[in-house]
């Protein structure tokens, strides 16, 4: 027998665990996270209470899957929409139970008068998004979704449909070519116009998080499904990212004392929030201190130059020092966040940069 609950936290958060095991890729977000993003106190992206819900389903008792239900009001209204939202769909392969958590989602959805919902959102198109489809066989980075090859079908058999393909992608440093991506003269000539790396260190990171705000509301303008982020959006998000950041791998790159573009990346966490059971708990400082001594994994947030100074090859030349920077101290691989199949022009940069295609997702939507 199956029971649906709502806005239990604790059923919430054990669903996947028992749903895919520890034998599989899956990595859960923290506890503490997953708390903050659930409440319209802490997580500015909800006015109230009202714009979400989260729901688990629990099998004679015990949590096997999960979902939220929740509204973008912001991508509503500058896309001119009537969306609900799914996200964290999680589910053990059971016909009754996907149906259950999907039925409590569009429930929430009519109740408010949506006309359609769409997901995987957690919670937005700038955090984790897309349902896996294909490359359940590789570890995700983090900032990337995780799934089994069943939540596709599941989807399907309740009459979703699947559209917006993305990728993701890997990249082997160890023996990166910086020239591949950009000739030394085509650096010299960008330095002689002007274009200098500000200096990304712990006295000067909340500045240049500012200015990767900036590029990213300006670079991204033009992307579908996005929504500018808000200063208090942005923080929120990067509130956890900042005492874990690594200066030495994110760049700022600046023209006449304004960012004109950004390389925002941050040491893989997966490993270490798998190894501490995505609690925080009396082992967590010794899974950190392992995990800082034997990272290897980097993955990049967002890469973005403002559109006036798009195509003089400011890209590559970003690309070329972050990469170089995280190959000397110490990192192997590099992970992206997803790219979409209708960007042409960053899956071109990825296939130049000697990128490999790490997981296919796509999102799946159901009119109401």
């Amino acid at each position: 027998m199956i029971t649906i609950v709502e806005r239990d936290i604790a059923a919430f958060f054990r669903a996947p665990f028992n749903a895919y095991g520890d034998a599989t890729p899956y990595v859960s977000p923290m506890l503490g996270d997953l708390r903050r993003s659930l409440s319209s106190k802490t997580n500015p992206l909800f006015a109230s209470e009202d714009d979400f819900s989260f729901f688990a389903v629990l099998r004679d008792g015990r949590p096997i899957g999960r979902i939220t239900a929740h509204v973008h009001r912001a991508s509503n209204e500058l896309h001119r929409l009537n969306r609900a939202y799914f996200g964290y769909f999680d589910c053990a392969d059971d016909a009754e139970a996907a149906a259950g958590l999907l039925g409590a989602a569009e429930s929430w959805a009519r109740r408010r008068g949506y006309s359609e919902i769409i997901g995987n959102f957690n919670l937005t198109a700038m955090q984790q998004a897309g349902v896996m489809i294909e490359g359940f066989e590789n570890q995700p980075y983090t900032d990337q979704v995780w799934g089994p090859p069943h939540l596709p079908r599941l989807l399907e058999a309740n009459a979703y449909a699947g559209s917006f393909p993305m990728t993701t992608f890997e990249q082997d440093i160890s023996t990166l070519d910086a020239e591949r991506l950009i000739t030394p003269e085509r650096r010299m000539t960008l330095n002689a116009e002007g274009f200098a790396f500000a200096p990304v260190t712990r006295a000067t990171l909340a500045d240049r998080l500012d200015d990767a705000r900036a590029v990213l509301n300006a670079s991204f303008r033009e992307n579908p499904m996005f929504v500018p982020v808000t200063k208090q959006e942005f923080d929120f998000q990067a509130k956890e990212m900042k005492w874990v950041m690594d200066p030495r791998i994110s760049t700022v790159l600046h023209r006449r004392g304004q960012a004109v573009g950004a390389v925002i990346a941050i040491p893989d966490l997966n490993p270490l929030v798998k190894a501490a059971g995505a609690r925080i708990g009396w082992s967590t400082p010794w899974h950190y201190l392992r995990h800082r001594l034997a990272r290897h994994r980097a993955v990049v947030i967002f890469q973005g130059v403002l559109p006036e100074y798009q195509g003089l090859g400011l890209n590559p030349l970003m690309l070329a020092h972050a990469l170089g920077a995280m190959r000397d101290a110490g990192y192997r691989t590099v992970g992206g966040t997803w790219i979409a199949d209708v960007n042409k022009a960053s899956l071109r940069q990825a296939e130049k940069s000697g990128a490999r295609p790490l997981h296919r997702l796509q999102l799946y939507s159901k009119a109401l």
